[in-house]
């Protein structure tokens, strides 16, 4: 719980408002309007490759962010640099909740030769204010659902502030390291470590990482996903 605590101090009284805000932008509904109907980030799939599935909200989507500087877009070219041989499909949806997620796992669970899925939801429920116990309950379905198939997950963690109230602070912040606990999954804690609340690294509304805030991005999931991946060159 230290980790917790540290970082929840970090984010308590200003991570809130900005993602309210820019929740009830139109413009920011329009533009995820936009990113969910864009196409994958590595849209040219060689399907007898083992795949690495990026399922996730706009932070995997890549909101406002070109496709070369979305986050499934650089881990693809580090695992390339490395001497991985997997490709990356980018099957992130903006304005994703866990609801959505778990009404689309099946199909993305169909893909070919799918090796790891990393699942990065639950920053919407947060921002519309979904029941912890149903969140949770979302996101194991779709862990169970990717375990009966056997493929690993990387389960990206998210942390609630203090103005959400401490009962749903509490209960949001624990759910994700206790899934990962029940399920023994690779697991990053907080997926903007080193981002949130820095306005170097994010886009003017504050919550979505910028250029340089996604290639953090993929450093702090390409530290937990390699070793799901054995051995590279």
């Amino acid at each position: 719980m230290p980790y917790l605590i540290r970082t929840l101090s970090l984010v308590s009284f200003i991570f809130l408002p900005l993602l309210i805000a820019a929740c009830g932008s139109s413009n920011s509904k329009q533009q995820a309007v936009s990113n969910s109907q864009r196409p994958l980030a590595t849209p040219n799939i060689v399907s007898n490759k083992p795949k690495i599935v990026a399922f996730g909200d706009s932070l995997t989507a890549g909101f406002g962010l070109s496709e070369k500087e979305s986050y499934p877009y650089l881990l693809q070219e580090k695992l390339n640099a490395d001497g991985y041989d997997y490709e990356v499909i980018n099957a992130g949806v903006s304005g994703e909740t866990s609801l959505g997620g778990v009404e689309r796992i099946d199909w993305v669970l169909e893909q070919e030769n799918l090796q790891v899925l990393i699942l990065e939801l639950g920053a919407n429920d947060l921002l519309r204010g979904v029941p912890v116990a149903k969140m949770k309950d979302n996101l194991e379905k779709i862990i169970i659902k990717a375990k009966a198939k056997n493929v690993r997950v990387l389960f990206c963690g998210m942390l609630a502030p203090p103005a959400m109230g401490s009962d749903y602070q509490r209960d949001y912040s624990e759910a994700f390291p206790d899934l990962a606990d029940k399920y023994k999954l690779a697991y990053l804690p907080f997926l903007l470590e080193g981002i949130a609340l820095n306005k170097g690294l994010n886009q003017a509304d504050g919550i979505h990482p910028n250029a340089e805030g996604a290639k953090i991005m993929t450093e702090n999931i390409y530290k937990e996903l390699k070793p799901l991946l054995g051995s590279g060159a």
